[in-house]
């Protein structure tokens, strides 16, 4: 077996605690940025003010919309499945927590920013489909840096697994400390998001219409969580499926056949 016994608390500043995983999503934002602003360096037909005040929307939608997804994964939890009513925050029964940084999910992440970059899209008249396609690969590059954090974290870890390459963590502070032998989902993730980077970063400029490249992100990442979340612990949200997963079912019904019907091939 394998043994982290990193301290998941970078540093602390009086009472408060950094952990590496907040750096880890720090730097993650930063990636997708340095990566769109790249690319826009390049040629693309964008300008940095747009990019620029694009983030400042994303961020923040993508933040509330992350949160949202935690806290009705909760209420749905807590009314569907009473015996884990102990594993989870009932919010109806307790509004006063609703807000907070606990609990942010990758999938809130991604929607929410989306959501909100095109409403700015529509607002400013910028080409949305050319902005998706230009972030979709440092999109999933930057979940692979997230990852690093989880896996320090121990958060989103997986199964008990008695496999050479298991993960027992030592630290205390971390969220797996006392989970024993576990699959390590997040380094599994982690090399998932750098060949899917090397493929779409390969496929750039290769899909038509704009907005294809970002379709294939979507459906390459939802069938991905729809599998290796199987392997990783978790409650129960629908149907047996964890939250993520019913999502992944969701995005993949919804825009795969957008991406069968009318992505094509072209010449770069």
């Amino acid at each position: 077996m394998i043994t982290i016994g990193i301290n998941p608390v970078a540093f602390s500043i009086g009472a408060v605690s950094i952990r590496w995983y907040g750096i880890m999503v720090g730097l993650a934002v930063l990636t997708v940025i340095l990566w769109v602003m790249r690319e826009v360096g390049k040629g693309a037909n964008l300008s940095y003010d747009s990019v620029f005040t694009a983030a400042l929307v994303g961020i923040p939608s993508g933040i509330v919309m992350s949160r949202l997804l935690h806290v009705v994964d909760n209420i749905v939890i807590a009314r569907l499945h009473p015996e884990l009513v102990d594993h989870v925050v009932d919010y109806i029964q307790h509004p006063n927590l609703i807000i907070g940084a606990a609990g942010l999910t990758i999938y809130g992440a991604i929607l929410g920013a989306a959501l909100g970059i095109w409403v700015y899209s529509k607002i400013i008249k910028l080409q949305f489909g050319r902005l998706a396609d230009l972030a979709a690969p440092g999109i999933i590059l930057a979940q692979a840096v997230g990852r690093v954090g989880c896996t320090i974290n121990g958060c989103c870890y997986g199964m008990p697994t008695s496999l050479p390459w298991g993960v027992v963590y030592t630290h205390p502070n971390s969220v797996a400390f006392g989970a024993g032998a576990v699959h390590p989902t997040q380094v599994y993730e982690l090399i998932f998001c750098l060949v899917g980077f090397a493929v779409l970063a390969r496929l750039k400029g290769r899909l038509s219409p704009e907005g294809s490249l970002f379709l294939l992100y979507l459906n390459l990442y939802a069938l991905w969580r729809l599998g290796i979340d199987f392997l990783r612990e978790g409650t129960p949200f629908l149907f047996g499926l964890h939250q993520a997963q019913v999502i992944a079912l969701i995005v993949v019904v919804f825009t795969g056949p957008i991406l069968v019907w009318r992505t094509r091939w072209v010449k770069k």
